[in-house]
């Protein structure tokens, strides 16, 4: 039987050898590649351009979720994918289907003729060329990695643009400290476009605010030019255009808050003709996004007894952590076992640590097909000692303490590992 996507896949495979390296920052290829195809980047509709370390996703979902709710056609551009490489380009709504996306990267692939170029590169031009050829309304645009030298930084007058939480994470490229990695993330301003900024340390912070000043680019943060609070049934957010009551978040976790404030902040700093506070509302409660404290009732879920839940995070950093760890402390009502896996490369011992006192068992696994897993050893000697060895969830789960009262359960640590785990709790 021939798999429907083993065509783009195949095309994806073999433009790897384009480029030596999996990673390298730069924007001259792009540019090349672009001016070969016609520069789609000056014909998509308009951008909201969002980076961050943590939450930029989430973001995203926001700002698609509330204007389809206002009833605009939307394209979407993130990554990585968890569980269908389609994910990544979702056109005016719909992921995009097999012929489409195999027919662009055979034409970025035969425009391209060769030369050096990255495999994200790759995915970005072909992206930019199937959004310039379907009508939209609006462009949600995720970074891949940083921001100044990514490859979706071609866009030279977003509508807007949105940084989401900064934290430590790939110091390899962004730099070894908060402030270098902020200055990576503040290449996506633009002069005189509006930028949203949500909670941010001060160090990230003051080095948005430089950037942003030296070019005349409005900078809206959190606790300054607006603010999202706790209100009655839900949220209340303030800005200079004045509050709105709003219901709580389609996605979970106490950060999601935050998220959603920098989406508003942005549409509101636009202010296209749309937007509208029903849409903002509606948009809100609706929004969802995979793997981002999901629960589970698949074949995983249904391994477990009918009283306990299953959740699943693809967090994996120092930050995502701390706000994790911020949400499970409301989770105090039942036992919580912490199920986690990481990529090889993260920082394991600081994701861990805000987490493990709040778990009665620490399982590590390690799933045959997730990508460059982090050895259980190295997950359980990050722990201290805590963590047992899973080794895979499904054994992990099969070794949960089942005497007591109802529990959680939380798989973390990696987007990779939940894109397996999205696999193997769907259904049969």
């Amino acid at each position: 039987m021939v798999v429907p996507e083993a065509r783009s896949e195949a095309i994806i495979e073999r433009l790897h050898a384009l480029h030596p390296r999996l990673i390298d920052l730069s924007l001259g290829r792009m540019q090349r590649v672009l001016a070969a195809l016609g520069h789609p980047e000056r014909a998509l509709p308009p951008v909201v351009h969002v980076a961050g370390t943590n939450g930029k996703g989430s973001t995203c979902a926001f700002l698609r979720a509330i204007a389809e709710a206002a009833g605009q056609r939307v394209h979407v551009y993130t990554s990585p994918h968890l569980v269908r490489f389609h994910e990544r380009i979702r056109l005016a709504g719909t992921l995009v289907e097999e012929p489409a996306l195999a027919a662009a990267l055979e034409e970025v692939e035969r425009r391209n003729a060769g030369a050096a170029l990255t495999v994200f590169e790759v995915i970005t031009a072909t992206a930019f060329l199937l959004f310039s050829r379907v009508p939209a309304d609006l462009l949600v645009l995720e970074v891949g990695l940083g921001g100044r030298f990514d490859a979706t930084n071609v866009v030279e007058r977003p509508a807007a643009t949105a940084i989401a939480s900064i934290s430590m994470d790939h110091m390899e490229f962004l730099g070894d400290t908060l402030g270098k990695i902020a200055f990576e993330k503040a290449g996506i301003l633009k002069p005189g476009i509006p930028c949203a900024t949500g909670r941010q340390e001060p160090a990230a912070l003051g080095v948005l605010a430089a950037e942003a000043e030296a070019l005349g680019a409005p900078l809206l943060a959190r606790g300054r030019d607006w603010r999202m609070e706790p209100a009655p049934g839900g949220l209340r957010y303030t800005d200079a255009q004045g509050a709105l009551e709003l219901p709580p978040p389609g996605l979970a976790g106490l950060h999601q808050a935050d998220n959603a404030g920098i989406a508003i902040a942005a549409l509101r700093a636009w202010n296209p003709p749309w937007l509208t506070p029903a849409a903002i509302a509606t948009g809100l409660a609706r929004a969802e996004w995979p793997a981002r404290l999901q629960r589970l009732h698949g074949a995983l879920a249904a391994q477990l007894p009918a009283d306990w839940e299953l959740w699943l995070d693809g967090g994996h950093n120092p930050g995502a952590g701390q706000a994790l760890a911020e949400h499970l402390r409301g989770w105090q009502d039942r036992p919580l076992h912490l199920v986690v896996g990481m990529k090889a490369s993260k920082a394991a011992v600081e994701f861990l640590a805000p987490l493990l006192p709040l778990a009665s068992t620490v399982w590590a696994v390690a799933e045959p097909g997730q990508h460059l897993a982090m050895p259980v050893p190295e997950i359980i000697a990050a722990s201290g000692g805590i963590a047992r060895p899973g080794p895979e969830v499904a054994a992990a789960l099969a070794q949960l303490p089942r005497g007591g009262p109802p529990a959680r359960v939380l798989v973390c640590g990696s987007l990779y590992l939940a894109g397996e785990v999205l696999k193997a709790d769907a259904p049969a």
